[in-house]
């Protein structure tokens, strides 16, 4: 008998966030057998253990998943509490079956598919396997991070939650050019220390109200696809910040901008590239994440580790991804835009069209 620790499915989706909640909502339309694999206790526990000020980028009426609008005002930009409590009662409204702290420690293929085990012990056999564990799971940090002293206290992004967790209140930096790092110098600022933002005053910034979200979806610009000259040229362009927010950092008096990072002077000093820092209590690292897909024992990734794939789908027969920035259009990273890429990748795995599309 087989192990009671082994499971065989139809597809195994990995990953229970916003885009493999949307590819669980297209699988189960099907009729086939699957699991949804995540390495966290609960559904949504990724959104609620981010930082407090988070809130969605897009409103409400903006970043449903197909088949469940969002409860409340449709007008709102929902906080990281209400998108990981959306995202728990989607699973829950559809039923979808969930094998939850189940880490995926390994993805071989096998003459019928796929092996996926756990770091929990568990053994899975798939047909076909959608990995929508983002593209970004690894933090980064520049390399002059380690030559700063022990006495300043080192935070990724990932692990800020609230101003408390930053001890002191002396001046902290917040090195990084992206919403997240203008959130959370404000966050920082709003307690009266001082904050050095070394961002990069050439970051393109946009406005984040109805009427840009009305304009956005009115021409279609969000579903424009990489593979169209119009998003081509849109990807080829540095990633906006909200403006709104821009213009918040830079109402408090204790805020400072330095321009983007360039190293590190003795003493715990950051050099920016327009002014330098005073000897630093602490340092947080917006400065993003980079892909580790050393998990998967397949040859789809480019020298970056990046997968290579077409709106999804790679030449390994069976195998997707779902939640890459870009996949196919800038939407396909928002929480309102996975469904459409959703909808493609299943629809195309369950084809089984040929693999020579495939690019990177």
């Amino acid at each position: 008998m087989p192990s009671p620790d082994a499971f065989s499915v139809d597809t195994l989706i990995i990953g229970a966030g916003q885009a493999g909640l949307a590819a669980a909502y297209y699988v189960q339309r099907l009729g086939v057998s699957f699991v949804i694999l995540d390495e966290r206790a609960a559904v949504g526990d990724v959104w609620a253990s981010r930082f407090e000020a988070l809130r969605l980028f897009s409103p409400a009426w903006a970043s449903s998943l197909p088949g469940l609008e969002w409860p409340g005002g449709k007008f709102r930009y929902p906080t990281k509490d209400e998108a990981a409590a959306y995202l728990s009662t989607y699973a829950e409204h559809f039923r979808f079956p969930l094998h939850l702290s189940q880490r995926v420690s390994s993805v071989t293929p096998t003459p019928n598919g796929y092996a996926v085990s756990t770091a929990a012990g568990r053994q899975y056999q798939s047909r076909r396997v959608v990995v929508c564990t983002g593209a970004y799971n690894a933090p980064r940090q520049p390399e002059f991070a380690p030559q700063l002293p022990s006495k300043v206290v080192q935070l990724h992004s990932r692990d800020y939650q609230r101003p408390q967790q930053v001890v002191g209140t002396g001046p902290v930096a917040v090195v990084g050019s992206g919403n997240s790092a203008l959130q959370i110098a404000a966050d920082l600022a709003s307690t009266g220390r001082p904050v050095y933002a070394a961002f990069d005053e050439h970051t393109p910034a946009m406005p984040n109200n109805m009427l840009m979200w009305a304009m956005l979806t009115a021409t279609r610009l969000l579903w424009a696809s990489r593979h169209s000259p119009v998003g081509a040229h849109m990807m080829r362009q540095p990633e906006p910040v909200v403006s709104g927010d821009l213009a918040r950092l830079r109402t408090f008096p204790n805020a400072r901008f330095i321009g983007r990072a360039l190293g590190v002077e003795p003493g715990g000093i950051l050099r920016g590239r327009h002014a330098s820092t005073p000897a630093l209590e602490a340092v947080i690292w917006a400065t993003g994440f980079g892909p580790d897909f050393s998990w998967i024992e397949a040859s789809v990734f480019d020298a970056d580790g990046y997968p290579k794939h077409y709106r999804g789908l790679t030449a390994a027969p069976g195998l997707a991804f779902l939640g890459l920035p870009w996949l196919n259009s800038r939407g396909s990273a928002l929480m309102g835009g996975v469904g459409a890429d959703a909808r493609y990748v299943v629809e195309q795995l369950f084809r089984a069209p040929p693999q020579d599309k495939v690019a990177g």
